[in-house]
């Protein structure tokens, strides 16, 4: 079957987070991270199936959830992942939060890696916990590990866990099977934990591989969280569902007592259904929508190239997310962020968002038809026009 991404499908007053967020109507939204691109048909299909049996009751996940995520992982990425590791939840923020609640005391420490993923900071704060950051590098287009500080950083007895971005969000990164297991043994070094969000993983591109980090060593597994979802890869995050993968005993027994003390224990019949149909008869859907993201990373690319050369793009590894330096304007990013929405209608992530590393950076969600995004360049390309202007 052959999908379509270049169709623009209406998405206002639907209830969307990005869409509906703001009243004005000529507000351009390339900012949260969900897809303007109608799911795998498989999925929609199977969704549509459940809706027509009427009975929405309490969700018991069946047999054949566990055997599809199961299944997926192991033939696409090669990772064993055995059924009694698996707790399921309704998406991989509680999820993370949860893991935090179960493994650290309020006054411990948790390292990330910045610019990151926003919810790490507030899921660190809400368990009463300190963010300890070790910035990436940014140099020649790309972020690297400063392994050195990093180091430094996990050695600090009070830092008890690392949430590891893998892909990183929103650095674009993909990290290779060398800087995760440099990482891996830091932490194994130090007795910490690795936390691995990868709830971006099958949002890779050519020439680049996800590893799962569990399935690098017995050891990694051992002394390693795991939080996925299909989610984002198939644009379903408002079916809120997503695992967790703990393959040790005590530390999963501790996970799930978090679990239900957070009351994030249950989970929706929908969910379930599409994360089946998902990962047994969404490849060919998922494989369409990686070209077409390609094709989009390559058209900004070379969009900027022509007419925003002084606005450099970090090189995109996997998400959707690019991430724009803009410090030559001069401007705050959640400054730049607000003139962009009163200026010409283009809502776009500040950087800020993602750290203090993020300042004069920008984020570009360009997961919608190649229509949408270059008009999100034009107008981006305008309002650099105007500030010119004013001198």
């Amino acid at each position: 079957m052959k999908y379509d991404f270049d169709e623009v499908i209406p998405r206002r007053a639907t209830g969307s987070y990005k869409w509906d967020s703001s009243p004005r109507e000529d507000v351009l939204p390339l900012w949260v991270a969900d897809m303007d691109f109608r799911t795998a048909e498989p999925v929609v299909a199977a969704l549509r199936r459940r809706v027509e049996h009427g009975i929405f009751g309490y969700t018991r996940v069946p047999d054949a959830y566990y055997d599809a995520l199961i299944q997926w992982f192991d033939w696409r990425h090669g990772w064993s992942i055995r059924r009694d590791w698996v707790i399921y939840t309704s998406g991989v923020v509680p999820a993370v939060s949860a893991i935090i609640k179960a493994l650290t005391v309020p006054g411990d420490r948790v390292l990330v890696q910045t610019p990151v993923y926003n919810c790490f900071f507030s899921s660190i704060r809400n368990n009463g916990c300190e963010t300890v950051a070790s910035p990436l590098l940014h140099a020649d287009g790309t972020y690297t590990v400063d392994f050195d500080d990093f180091e430094k950083k996990a050695a600090d007895p009070r830092v008890k866990l690392f949430l590891l971005c893998n892909p990183h969000n929103p650095g674009g990164r993909v990290w290779t099977r060398d800087e995760l297991r440099r990482m891996g043994e830091i932490c194994l070094r130090n007795g910490v934990t690795v936390v691995a969000d990868e709830i971006h993983c099958e949002l890779v591109f050519p020439g680049y591989t996800y590893t799962p980090f569990a399935s690098l060593s017995p050891e990694f597994e051992a002394c390693s969280v795991t939080c996925n979802s299909p989610s984002k890869a198939f644009n379903i995050a408002g079916l809120q569902i997503a695992n967790i993968v703990a393959p040790d005993a005590a530390v999963r027994a501790r996970i799930d007592r978090a679990i239900n003390i957070n009351e994030v224990c249950d989970v929706n019949p929908f969910g379930v259904e599409a994360l089946i149909a998902a990962y047994r008869e969404g490849e060919e859907w998922l494989s369409q929508l990686l070209v077409y993201l390609k094709e989009n990373d390559t058209f900004m690319r070379e969009f900027c190239a022509r007419h925003l050369p002084q606005f450099p793009l970090t090189r995109l590894e996997g998400t959707y997310l690019e991430w724009q330096d803009c410090r030559v304007l001069g401007v705050p990013s959640a400054q730049l962020e607000q003139q962009l929405i009163d200026e010409v209608g283009l809502w776009l992530n500040a950087g800020t968002m993602y750290g203090a590393e993020g300042e004069g950076f920008m984020r570009w969600n360009i997961a919608c038809p190649r229509s949408r995004l270059l008009d999100g360049l034009e107008r981006f390309c305008r309002f650099v026009g105007q500030i010119s202007s004013r001198g």
